[in-house]
């Protein structure tokens, strides 16, 4: 992968998933609504100081949301951050960058 360059989309990984968890509660928080589903069908990354995730998040049976996630070094030790999301999104909704 190029750096900066955003990857080709690839089905969701246990690790991208446990990123999807850590920051569920701040989406949860941003959008003052809770999730009994909150599970991470794909994703695409891209490599700054640190790893942008473009992570499609399943929220309902047919209901999804677009979460960019940053991760820092991890010499930083610092947990994932939620960037942006976006709402309203169907299960055949490509990612893109945002």
């Amino acid at each position: 992968m190029m750096t900066g360059g955003l990857s080709d989309t690839e089905p969701a990984t246990p690790e991208v998933q446990d990123i999807v968890h850590q920051v569920k509660p701040q989406f949860e928080s941003m959008v003052n609504e809770k999730y009994g589903i909150f599970k991470a069908i794909e994703y695409r990354s891209q490599v700054v100081a640190g790893v942008n995730y473009f992570i499609k998040v399943q929220v309902s049976d047919s209901m999804y949301v677009h979460l960019r996630v940053f991760e820092s070094l991890p010499h930083e030790n610092q947990g994932p951050k939620l960037v942006s999301y976006q709402t309203g999104k169907t299960r055949d909704d490509p990612l893109t960058y945002f």
